[in-house]
C-alpha cells in the first residue's frame, strides 16, 4: 500500500508477519492453501489442527486472514468500490481492497475505543497489539500465539523505519 500514515501501514505489515508471512499473502487461506480468484471473500472453511480451537473451522483469508463474517462486516463500512448486484453488494477481496479496507479500519477510532495512530506515535505498540488480539490472535496477547508473535516490536520497528524512510512527508521535511 502506498500513501497514508507510515505507522499504520508499519503495522499493516507487521500483522501480515504474524498472520500471512508468504509470497502470496493477499491469496492466502487459513491452512496455507492458495486461491486464485479474489473477486469475493474465499469463505472457503479449514479445519483447524492444532490450538484451542481445533476441530472447528477457519475462513481466515488474505494478507490480514480475515475471517468471511469480519470482511462482510467492514466492507461495507470502507470498500471504496462495492459492485451491486441484483438484490446485494459485492465486494471485491483483491489485494487493493484488502489493503484500504484494513488501512481504514485501524484508523477508525469509534471501531477500536483508542486512537490507533496516536498510540503508534507515543510508542505503545504493546496497548495496539493488546487491542487488536482479539480480532488477530497471533499478535501475542489473544488466545493462541505463533512462532513470531514474541518478535513483533522488533518486526514493527524495522517496518515503521521502512516506512518512515518511504514516506513522502518524512522526505519533503528532511
Amino acid at each position: 500500500m502506498k500513501g497514508g500514515d507510515p505507522y499504520i501501514r508499519a503495522l499493516m505489515r507487521t500483522i501480515s508477519a504474524s498472520e500471512a508471512n508468504g509470497n502470496r499473502p493477499y491469496s492466502l487461506l487459513y491452512g496455507g492453501e492458495q486461491v486464485n480468484d479474489l473477486s469475493r471473500h474465499p469463505q472457503k472453511c479449514v479445519t483447524i489442527l492444532t490450538g484451542p480451537n481445533t476441530g472447528n473451522c477457519s475462513t481466515a483469508a488474505g494478507r490480514y486472514q480475515m475471517i468471511n463474517t469480519t470482511w462482510y462486516e467492514i466492507a461495507p463500512r470502507y470498500h471504496p468500490q462495492p459492485t451491486q448486484m441484483m438484490l446485494w453488494t459485492h465486494y471485491s477481496f483483491e489485494a487493493e481492497y484488502q489493503d484500504v479496507v484494513v488501512y481504514s479500519w485501524l484508523n477508525d477510532s469509534q471501531v477500536w475505543g483508542v486512537e490507533i495512530p496516536k498510540l503508534l506515535r507515543q510508542q505503545k505498540l504493546n496497548d495496539v497489539l493488546r487491542k487488536l488480539s482479539p480480532t488477530w490472535t497471533s499478535l501475542g496477547y489473544g488466545i493462541e500465539t505463533n512462532s513470531i508473535s514474541r518478535s513483533l516490536p522488533k518486526i514493527y520497528q524495522k517496518m515503521l523505519q521502512e516506512e518512515l524512510t518511504q514516506s513522502p512527508e518524512v522526505r519533503s521535511q528532511q
